[in-house]
């Protein structure tokens, strides 16, 4: 057995794993979990660790001394279609994966400039144009077999709809879950193929040698390409709120999204109000018996303009 590595587990991934026991018991592991890994590679850590709230990074120097990025992350659901997804971009818009292990999730990827977010470019506009592209590259593809489906995840949200609606304290609230389920009903039918990000905000895509931007950190799911705006709408918010017209700027976005990546727009309005159906539910299930407002000026503009 490799000897574990020694380091103080971060609070957020604490705060994030250490209310179940299962989640405890990986946190418990983890030290152990990073050096076999990095033994079963032949990895040499070249870096302090990075965090985010689902996963542990280092940076690593594999045994040729390229140098990469080896993520640790439990196994869950959402993480279990990371390393199909992927392998299905195969590094074309998307961090490339190098090898992976299917006991543990662990994943080692090619390394990017981790200091050189999007969200780090000024011009609002122009990161909109570097996410759009890479959005349309990657819903490009095809969903690999098994994968899980927005077919499951919207009949799910549909059904829960109904009994969260009276827990939420104000009726304008309600009735835009509401509307949003009822737009999610329509589209049922026809929930896409694509090979969606699922969480393609500007935090996630680093500069980078092979191409000047890459995607990281997918959730993927197979589905249509209007449930994956979201994150581009209601990130960089401060920016919409002080163009003097919320709904104004939230529609600009959208358009220069839908027309990106070529999506009929009522479909993916309705695609994108079961995303603020969805954060919904989760405040909802956190115990919120008030919307975000960022979600309700979205899920607003979109109802009153375009749906």
């Amino acid at each position: 057995m490799p000897e574990p590595l020694h380091f103080d587990v971060p609070e957020a991934l604490t705060a994030s794993h250490g209310s179940t026991p299962g989640g405890r018991a990986w946190l418990a592991g983890l030290p152990a979990l990073v050096g076999g890994l990095l033994e079963l590679w032949s990895l040499r850590p070249d870096g302090p660790f990075r965090n985010g709230m689902a996963g542990l990074v280092l940076p690593v120097v594999r045994a040729g001394g390229a140098p990469a990025v080896l993520k640790a992350q439990p196994l869950t659901p959402e993480s279990a279609d990371t390393a199909p997804g992927l392998r299905a971009w195969n590094g074309a818009g998307s961090v490339r994966l190098l090898e992976h292990d299917p006991a543990t999730g662990g994943l080692l990827l090619e390394r990017l400039d981790a200091a050189r977010p999007l969200s780090s470019v000024p011009d609002g506009t122009e990161a909109l144009e570097v996410l759009a592209g890479l959005l349309a590259r990657l819903t490009a593809v095809p969903a690999p077999a098994g994968m899980r489906t927005l077919a499951g995840v919207a009949a799910a949200m549909t059904a829960d709809a109904p009994a969260a609606v009276p827990l939420l304290g104000r009726e304008g609230d309600r009735a835009l879950v509401r509307a949003c389920a009822g737009a999610v009903a329509d589209l049922l039918e026809s929930p896409g193929d694509r090979l969606l990000h699922w969480d393609l905000h500007y935090d996630n895509v680093l500069a980078a040698d092979r191409e000047p931007w890459l995607a990281i950190d997918p959730e993927p799911l197979a589905g249509d390409p209007g449930f994956d705006l979201l994150p581009a709408l209601d990130n960089r918010w401060e920016e919409v709120e002080t163009s003097g017209d919320v709904a104004r700027a939230v529609l600009r976005r959208f358009d220069l999204l839908t027309e990106r990546l070529g999506l009929d727009r009522s479909r993916a309005a309705g695609w994108t109000l079961g995303r603020v159906l969805q954060n919904a539910l989760w405040q909802v299930e956190d115990g919120d018996e008030v919307l975000d407002p960022v979600q309700v000026a979205i899920g607003s503009a979109l109802l009153e303009h375009r749906y």
